[in-house]
């Protein structure tokens, strides 16, 4: 593929195709909405995980997952016992990271 300017007639086609399509209201609404998407689902988690990876965010977490544990058995509160398993897998996750970066280390 060459990169110089393309011939006059190709231009000219061109030219014609963008003029049509930016008249096109649907279609600029439709490529504006497009580009605001949510957050990067995958970017959000490794950088959670780089700061679970910490042992001050792992006693914290510790700390949330056995107030949640203890209220969710004294209360029996539907919500408190779903922020508990909501907790608890990230937790376990933190301890199992730490612990195994630790062994490594001694």
């Amino acid at each position: 593929m060459s990169t110089s300017r393309l011939p006059d007639h190709e231009q000219r086609i061109l030219d014609e195709i963008e003029r049509a399509l930016s008249r096109d209201r649907r279609l600029a609404r439709r490529l504006s909405t497009s580009r605001r998407r949510g957050p990067d689902l995958p970017r959000v988690l490794s950088r959670a995980a780089a700061y679970i990876s910490k042992p001050w965010a792992v006693v914290v977490l510790l700390g949330v997952t056995v107030t949640l544990l203890t209220a969710g058995i004294v209360t029996s509160d539907p919500g408190v016992i779903w922020a508990f398993a909501v907790v608890w897998p990230p937790t376990l996750y933190a301890v199992v990271r730490l612990l195994s970066r630790r062994s490594r280390t001694a």
